[in-house]
């Protein structure tokens, strides 16, 4: 007679993926499938103070990240949720021009 054995065969271990949330729509998804967005700070050419919302694809930039879906839908909900100023922890005059060129250059490509 066989005996059975009560042990279980451990799963293969693989390396779990990194989930950030959309500061849009507030879903949960893989890091590589969201665009990082940062907060650099300069002067406008009046002298006012203006902090440029720039985004980050080589996850290199100095700096508090924050995360969103590079869909234009994602991007106005961010907006209109004020959610740049929160998620980036800055204050004041917020410029996403840069943010919006380059979500409109990339459905360009795609």
């Amino acid at each position: 007679m066989s005996e059975r054995t009560t042990e279980q065969v451990p799963a293969p271990r693989c390396r779990a993926a990194p989930v950030r949330t959309c500061i849009g729509c507030r879903k949960r998804e893989l890091a590589v499938d969201l665009l990082r967005i940062v907060a650099q700070e300069g002067e406008a050419g009046d002298g006012s103070h203006v902090v440029a919302i720039v985004p980050d694809p080589r996850r290199r930039l100095p700096g508090r990240g924050a995360w969103l879906h590079p869909f234009s839908a994602c991007l106005s909900t961010a907006e209109r949720r004020r959610a740049f100023g929160r998620a980036l922890r800055v204050s004041g005059n917020l410029d996403i021009s840069a943010l919006e060129q380059y979500l409109e250059n990339r459905h360009e490509h795609s």
